[in-house]
């Protein structure tokens, strides 16, 4: 083999190293946390930047024919420190900026406008990045010690680029696959019934920024210490548009699929059409053809095949616990047991009596229109209470405001003592005021085990330090949330297919995963929002039983249902709201002889 191709190949290597890393780093962002950052290829640049300020000796060298701040002479391996502590860095006022709204169009139209400002920032300032002419003479790692133009170099630098990129894999591997990495699923798969369970979506997002844009930035380092040149031109905003179709295309939320995508598309596809005569067509019409391709290769794929060429692993949990809750298996240390399920947080039975949630005159105002308009309630403590009215009365909305999922323009509302009007919807489900939704809201991409455990408060592998520790510091905790899922799958009938997609179940049978997955939250009081809709009548009148053993046992229910025989048989007392307004509370029997709300809602 020639020594020209030998060269290619540890090129190739490097190359291929550089494109791993970032790909991962878009992966854990885009495929697994479901963050469209569209500006992602700013990370990579200020990455880049940072490392050759830092490698590079004072600007009035070399004849003083570059302008830029810094320029401290660093020996290896800090630039390459620098540039990813730095990628990290620059993520943090995205999160202050954006805050709770970093989701979807949003943060994909913001963070792109960042990265075409900070293009045209860094092109035309030439006092701190030098303009257009960017950075050049870069000094390569250790070319004091050894000669960057040998081939040893060339293939050392590429391997150890590979292993900068191994170790990205492992690392990222290591938190997707931990109830942390669960946790980031379900944020993707869905926000706001995540932020219900408890989860802090702000934290979780600029954990996962931050840790992106590291990888963006080591990528970035190890690239400009390769070329020794820095030109803003090559790190514009289309260049993500090549990251996520190597992403896409590779599979997304799969990191194998992020490997393989970046072999493909950033590394393969572009290096291949380097091989087409330059005499074809006009001056550009290869570069412009590169991009039509690989516009027309993510379309295909988001068309043909949306899950990628390696697509993301069904995670099959129940079945690798099985045979694990005995004893110590797979780094699990010592015997697993399941706590009861109630009463709720563990605690004993809580006696009737006292109210445990109570509002003062709360309003929801959506533009002038108050869908609650001044509604005192008291919900008591022990009790399956229920709450009718008739379609657009305000019921789902008042349910939201209690969760923390609608603000409320005035009145306040009171959890065990406390004022948690202002209160986040996260904390409030920490501390034991979970709600379920009107429409199914299973988390789609997660097996029905996984939607169940992703609900279990205080596990120790559910945060990004915990989830670093790895299996034997949550592994324990794992098996037995598995076990109490066990138990609840076989209450509702649902065991047979703990390991299926929960988007793949019926309506009816999506709807029982919402009710054991809040079940799972522990929580102190459960806000169900048209729990038996879709449900067969057997089936409903069992999971009413079922939750007045709850109650019995500690737990608070508020209920909103529109099947009147449901709630003749399993509430008391039972509110009725109509135009946002408290009309009558009591049971049904009494209800029925309420003028007004025969009238409102009981007529037929």
């Amino acid at each position: 083999m020639s020594q020209a191709t030998l060269f290619y190949l540890a090129n190739l290597l490097t190359y291929g190293a550089v494109d791993v890393i970032a790909c991962l780093g878009l992966s854990m962002q885009f495929g697994v946390a479901g963050i469209s950052n569209f500006g992602y290829i700013l990370f990579q640049a200020a990455g880049a930047y940072t490392a050759a300020i830092l490698a590079l000796p004072p600007d009035t060298a070399n004849g003083g024919f570059q302008k830029y701040i810094g320029g401290w002479g660093l020996p290896f391996p800090v630039p390459l420190i620098g540039a990813a502590v730095v990628g990290g860095l620059i993520a943090l006022p995205f999160t202050l900026l954006v805050g709770r709204r970093l989701t979807g169009h949003v943060a994909a139209i913001g963070l792109l406008v960042t990265a075409v400002m900070f293009n045209l920032l860094v092109t035309n300032f030439v006092p701190l990045f030098n303009g257009a002419a960017g950075l050049s003479l870069v000094p390569q790692p250790l070319q004091n010690v050894f000669n960057p133009q040998s081939q040893t170099y060339q293939w050392v630098y590429g391997a150890g680029a590979a292993l900068l990129a191994l170790g990205t894999y492992f690392l990222f591997r290591r938190i997707t696959e931990s109830p942390y990495g669960r946790s980031l699923r379900a944020m993707r798969d869905n926000g706001q019934v995540a932020d219900s369970l408890g989860k802090d979506l702000l934290s979780m997002r600029t954990a996962m920024l931050v840790l992106g844009g590291m990888a963006a930035g080591l990528s970035g380092g190890v690239l400009v210490g390769f070329i020794t040149l820095w030109d803003p031109g090559a790190w514009g905003y289309a260049e993500t548009i090549v990251l996520f179709a190597a992403v896409i295309i590779g599979g997304s939320g799969n990191h194998k699929g992020a490997v393989l995508g970046a072999l493909l598309v950033p590394l393969g596809f572009e290096e291949a059409s380097r091989f087409i005569p330059s005499s074809l067509g006009p001056p550009g019409m290869i570069p412009a053809l590169q991009w039509v391709a690989i516009g027309l290769l993510i379309v295909g794929f988001l068309w043909f095949r949306p899950q990628g060429v390696i697509p993301e692993p069904r995670r099959k949990v129940f079945a690798w616990a099985q045979g694990r809750l005995a004893g110590p298996r797979d780094g699990v240390a010592g015997p697993v047991t399941s706590p009861a399920m109630s009463p709720p947080a563990g605690e004993a039975a809580t006696p009737r009596g006292g109210a445990i949630l109570s509002t003062e005159g709360v309003v929801v105002d959506f533009g002038g229109v108050k869908a609650v308009d001044g509604v005192s309630l008291s919900v008591q403590r022990g009790r399956l209470s229920g709450l009718i009215g008739p379609n657009g009365a305000g019921k789902s909305t008042l349910l939201a405001a209690l969760a923390g999922s609608v603000r409320v323009a005035e009145g306040r509302i009171y959890f065990e003592g406390q004022d948690v009007t202002q209160m986040p919807t996260y904390l409030r489900a920490r501390a034991g005021l979970v709600r379920t939704f009107q429409l199914a809201s299973e988390f789609k991409r997660l097996t029905v085990v996984e939607n169940l455990i992703s609900a279990v408060p205080g596990q120790r592998g559910d945060t990004f330090r915990g989830s670093l520790r790895g299996r034997r510091y949550w592994g324990r905790e794992e098996l037995a949330a598995i076990e109490r899922a066990r138990e609840l799958m076989e209450r509702f009938g649902l065991i047979e297919y703990a390991d299926t997609y929960a988007g793949n179940l019926s309506g009816g049978q999506r709807r029982l995963v919402e009710i054991m997955r809040a079940l799972m939250a522990e929580p102190r009081l459960l806000l169900l929002d048209e729990p038996m809709a879709g449900i067969h009548p057997s089936l409903a009148r069992k999971i009413g039983a079922n939750l007045q053993q709850l109650c019995a046992e500690g737990m608070t229910i508020l209920l909103v249902e529109h099947e009147l025989a449901f709630m003749d048989e399993f509430c008391d007392p039972v509110t009725v709201l109509a135009e946002g307004r408290i009309l009558a509370e009591g049971t049904m029997v009494e209800l029925r002889r309420h003028a007004e709300v025969v009238e409102a809602y009981l007529v037929g």
